[in-house]
């Protein structure tokens, strides 16, 4: 038999799928997309694991999506597509998805179903809305019958406004999802109309067929791609599975920050005031003696104001275990005392429900702070103090490495396709398959750089200032501040300054200010997307900030022709994390600065980096003010993670460069 009697194969079906699609968005093919199409269908054909690092521009949304959905309808098996911000994750849901589902139905004569799978607390909760559900704190009218919580402040116009716009809106909303609510409204506001998985009240609801959340997991369970996020896999990671349905493929968009978002899925914090909200919630909820609970809180306040701040390496101390010893006995106690939601009426089942949810996530942290998770290894565990307000030190137990639980939970079994712009750090994938379990899983792996459609050498200059003196833990030396200024004036503005401290941001806008006419703004003066709208259209305008502005900020043209990066972003070595992961590496005789310190700061670096060139037609300059990034042995792995600009250490070059791209330079006039 021929090729042609056989049919096309799977890899030329995706393709003609990717070209249609791309089509119908306006766009043109691109050879990293293809690429990446074409070694998606492979490692889906083999249930092998793919790393892929695909450069921005590439366009490796449809990249996976056309491998992916057409896999699903031709073989009937799910898959799962996870990113990490809600702007990605609505425009694979509302745009790409949509139009290579087409594309796969005009090819194959079958149309792939597509749904989202968010978590409960991103839907509203129509028993909470009907007044059958119990706020979690003491309630005082807002009109219309409707109640806001005294916890959040008491009932101040514009939350009073909120929540009933809210509840107004899920009356009509055929989704009742929080981001098809358009103004959104706070959180605090949301916390009124929503519930979580944990307090739902499940099969005793009796609205239930009604529900929101509901509803879109069943569609999910039904769709043949699954669209979610890393949260939701940080739940199925700590080994709760049902939160999805059964998958035979998995995608990981913006994989750079899934462990990231499993770690912090799974860190969990402690407070006395956290025990006595939940003692109070005990009290007016199910009408419990909560008076062991009170006690046991003063006790955890007493113990935790004698332990500082810090990494507690060995675990709580005999009084702080003791402490928490108490809660949980006091906890189960009180758990004890009250009916079983499911034995009591409708109406006070919700309320019972909310009181056991409270007092079963307690004893669950504090079992956890008293178990041997910090003496094994698996968990480092640390008190902290809130740095604004009143609030009490807190005990924080979060999870060290998450490489087994991605592996064994998410990855075993199933093809993956793991990609993002930044995942090669000094020219290999080898930091990346550690740190989320690749090298773990059964299944075999590879990694694969499909580069980018830009020309970053014709595009951009790579300045490193090796002239500088390194910077030290002062702040920012004086002589990197003016330097900053000059390269400013030349730009004429346009600069984003990326830092790696508040205090260094803080201080580089107010030094700007005093020596430049352009408009200087700084995080933390306004909102951050207000800050970013303006910064993008007020073309000789500054925008500086830390690590919010590294990642994520997409300001293509002129807006943004130079970044500045005070210092490489190297992790505080005090970050109870960084610290147990640089004892765990050192323990299997690694280097805790190559394993853990090098690679996060070569990540960060380079997505500040990448927010330079965002498009085709961009220009400019990434200026790092850290003479390091020249002078030390480990600037070689840094530099072989940033993007190909053109190097240079020459400052007037740089200006000169700067002068033309924006008309300062006066042999240009």
């Amino acid at each position: 038999m021929s090729q042609d009697d056989a049919g096309p194969t799977q890899e030329e079906l995706v393709l003609r799928v990717l070209s249609t699609a791309v089509a119908e968005l306006g766009g043109t093919e691109r050879a990293g997309q293809i690429q990446m199409a074409s070694a998606v269908v492979d490692a889906l054909a083999r249930s092998a694991h793919l790393v892929v690092q695909a450069g921005t521009g590439t366009g490796k949304s449809l990249g996976y999506l056309a491998p992916v959905m057409t896999h699903a309808a031709r073989s009937g098996e799910k898959a799962v597509v996870s990113t990490a911000t809600l702007a990605l994750q609505r425009q694979i849901l509302l745009s790409d998805a949509p139009r290579v589902a087409q594309a796969v139905e005009e090819t194959t004569g079958l149309q792939p179903k597509v749904a989202v799978l968010k978590g409960w607390q991103n839907y509203a909760c129509l028993h909470k809305l009907g007044g059958g559900y119990p706020s979690e704190a003491t309630l005082l009218d807002v009109g219309e019958g409707y109640a806001v919580s005294e916890a959040f402040g008491g009932a101040t116009t514009e939350l009073g406004e909120q929540v009933l716009r809210a509840r107004d809106w899920a009356a009509t909303s055929a989704t009742g999802d929080r981001d098809d609510l358009v103004p959104g409204v706070s959180e605090r506001a949301w916390a009124q109309v929503s519930t979580d998985t944990a307090r739902c009240l499940k099969t005793a609801c009796p609205v239930r067929t009604d529900c929101f959340a509901e509803r879109a997991r069943a569609q999910a369970f039904e769709a043949d791609v699954i669209i979610t996020n890393h949260a939701m896999l940080g739940v199925a990671a700590s080994g709760n599975p049902r939160v999805l349905p059964e998958f035979s493929a998995l995608v990981v968009d913006e994989a750079h920050e899934l462990e990231g978002r499993v770690r912090s899925q799974n860190t969990v914090a402690l407070s006395a005031s956290a025990v006595t909200r939940v003692a109070s919630t005990a009290r007016r909820q199910a009408k419990a003696v909560v008076s062991p609970l009170e006690d046991a809180a003063g006790l955890l306040a007493a113990a935790l104001m004698e332990v500082p701040d810090g990494r507690l390496i060995d675990g709580p101390d005999q009084v702080l275990a003791l402490a928490l010893t108490q809660v949980a006995a006091a906890a189960r106690t009180v758990l004890a005392g009250i009916d079983k939601p499911n034995q009591a009426s409708p109406d006070r089942a919700a309320a019972l429900q909310l009181a056991a949810t409270s007092l079963t996530e307690l004893i669950d942290v504090a079992e956890r702070a008293t178990s041997d998770s910090v003496s094994a290894g698996r968990d480092v565990a640390y008190v902290e103090r809130p740095r604004r307000g009143e609030d009490p030190p807190q005990l924080v137990i979060s999870p060290i490495e998450v490489a087994a639980d991605v592996a064994n939970h998410l990855l075993e079994g199933r093809a993956a396709v793991l990609t993002s712009a930044t995942l090669s750090l000094g020219g290999t994938f080898d930091a990346v398959a550690h740190r989320l379990g690749l090298n773990l899983a059964s299944e075999p792996w590879e990694g694969l750089d499909v580069g980018s459609p830009f020309d970053y050498r014709k595009q951009g200059i790579i300045y490193v200032a090796r002239h500088l003196p390194a910077p030290t833990r002062d702040g920012t030396a004086l002589a990197a501040s003016e330097e900053m200024v000059q390269l400013v004036r030349a730009s004429g503005g346009g600069m984003l300054g990326l830092f790696t401290s508040r205090k260094a941001a803080e201080d580089a806008a107010a030094f700007l200010r005093e020596h430049v006419d352009y408009p200087v703004y700084c995080q933390g003066e306004d909102q951050l997307p207000t800050l970013i709208e303006r910064f993008k259209t007020e073309e000789e305008s500054c925008l500086v900030g830390t690590l919010s502005l590294w990642q994520g900020v997409d300001v293509p043209g002129p807006a943004c022709r130079l970044v500045v990066i005070d210092r490489i972003p190297f992790p505080r070595p005090t970050d109870p994390v960084i610290e147990a992961l640089g004892d765990l590496a050192k323990a299997q005789r690694r280097s805790d600065f190559a394993a853990v310190s090098l690679p996060h700061a070569a990540l960060l670096l380079a997505q500040g980096a990448g927010r330079l060139v965002r498009r085709s037609t961009d220009r400019g300059v990434v200026a790092v003010l850290d003479s390091r990034l020249a002078t030390k042995g480990y600037g070689a792995f840094l530099r072989a993670s940033l993007p190909d600009f053109w190097p240079t250490t020459d400052l007037g070059v740089v200006l000169g460069a700067l002068g033309r791209l924006a008309g300062t330079d006066p042999s240009t006039r």
